[in-house]
């Protein structure tokens, strides 16, 4: 199965699949444009199509035609894409740049076109495969927790019994040099918490501050304080990170106001760091509540967990990669991603993998390339073949009759 020369032969119209996509982003988890372009992108393919409920997802099934096992020996393999942009107003200068207030910021866009090549590779190839694949088109990601929404309306159910195995990869603009291929065993994306703060003082006038109680002090004096409870609080070698992302407070400048507050992103790369998060953020900030005679509300919300590689697909990853590729195509990543995916809602259910390839424009220095979520992000459409070849290919060594 020649899957190679076959994507390169389907790169030109996987570069206008891209960017009609590019065009025309939708965010969240209904993203009814986008999933019409995914259907009609698959129509003609000899695929079991399901729309989803709750979401505008698309589910497609291709049942291989080569030498079947005995049923209980039947293999199927999920192979997942995300949909969905961020509300980003693009500045990339691309000709075929959004105009409409969101972004293809992350790269789904190419994510959803590498997910439709591989089935078109895969499709053509269904008499050499003995087993089934399955195609999860998934809006959400970015947020929504779109993975758990497709789980619970049956996507791992989609081929009539579970995937034995998961794949799905994800482009870098900036890191990674285009082309190349990146995967680790074990931990490979933190988990993600939402930290939220809001800080209950009595308001005042600001030249008398000391007949108030004032919650914007105090809440300046939290926010520095977490970077010193991660410092003194976690090893080092198990990193959390903590971002303040959004700070509100007052009306004007000489009132003080009754509360100010405040939004975190929290990574971890320990799975089961959530109780410690909440013991070690609750004492910091309380205990500088009380120093200030001010009350605060501490919530910490659970996001994606840890997206965890399973060592055995990793290693098998990595030959398929090499073999597909050449040996200087792949590297093995030595430390995980601050990031976080919701494909780790299929890890957890699924042995698997998600892999990194770079996706790099040429012309721009990497280290000065901007980064995913950047409104001046760029990605490289050359390697839409090559995510579908990937994608196909660990597929078809799982299932080739």
């Amino acid at each position: 199965m020649d899957l190679l020369d076959d994507a390169w032969a389907l790169q030109p119209d996987l570069a206008r699949v891209r960017e009609a996509l590019h065009r025309d982003p939708e965010v969240g988890l209904h993203l009814p444009r986008t999933q019409e372009r995914v259907l009609d992108e698959l129509r003609g393919l000899p695929l079991e199509i399901s729309t989803g409920t709750e979401t505008t997802s698309v589910t497609a099934v291709l049942r291989g035609t080569g030498s079947e096992p005995a049923p209980e020996g039947r293999t199927t393999v999920l192979l997942r894409g995300d949909m969905d942009a961020l509300p980003v107003e693009e500045r990339s200068g691309e000709e075929f740049a959004a105009t409409n207030g969101a972004m293809h910021a992350c790269g789904h866009d190419l994510h959803t076109t590498g997910l439709i090549g591989a089935a078109r590779l895969l499709s053509a190839h269904r008499d050499r495969l003995a087993g089934d694949v399955v195609f999860m088109f998934q809006p959400g990601e970015e947020g929504y927790d779109g993975a758990r929404v497709m789980i619970e309306e049956g996507v791992l159910e989609a081929a009539g019994r579970r995937p034995d195995h998961a794949y799905a990869l994800h482009v870098v603009p900036h890191r990674l040099p285009a082309g190349l291929i990146s995967g680790r065993a074990g931990v490979t994306l933190f988990a993600s918490y939402t930290l939220e703060v809001t800080v209950r003082g009595t308001g005042g006038h600001g030249a008398t501050p000391y007949e108030a109680r004032d919650p914007i002090v105090a809440a300046a004096e939290m926010v520095g304080a977490l970077q010193t409870a991660v410092t003194r609080s976690f090893n080092v070698f198990s990193p959390v990170i903590v971002t303040v992302g959004v700070l509100r407070a007052g009306t004007t400048a000489n009132i003080i106001p009754d509360t100010a507050s405040f939004e975190a992103t929290v990574r971890a790369v320990d799975p089961g760091a959530e109780p410690e998060l909440r013991e070690v953020f609750g004492r910091y900030l309380r205990g500088i509540a009380a120093a200030h005679g001010v009350e605060v509300d501490v919530t910490l919300t659970a996001g994606y967990p840890a997206t965890v590689n399973d060592a055995a697909e990793a290693e098998y990853v990595g030959g398929v990669a090499r073999e597909l590729f050449g040996e200087e195509r792949y590297h093995a990543a030595e430390h995980p991603s601050q990031g976080s995916e919701d494909f780790s809602r299929v890890l957890q259910e699924v042995p698997g993998v998600l892999l990194f390839l770079g996706a790099h424009v040429p012309g721009v220095e990497p280290g000065k390339a901007p980064a995913n979520h950047s409104p001046l992000a760029r990605f490289d459409s050359s390697v839409l073949g090559q995510a579908s070849a990937l994608l196909a290919g660990l597929a078809a060594e799982r299932l080739c009759a």
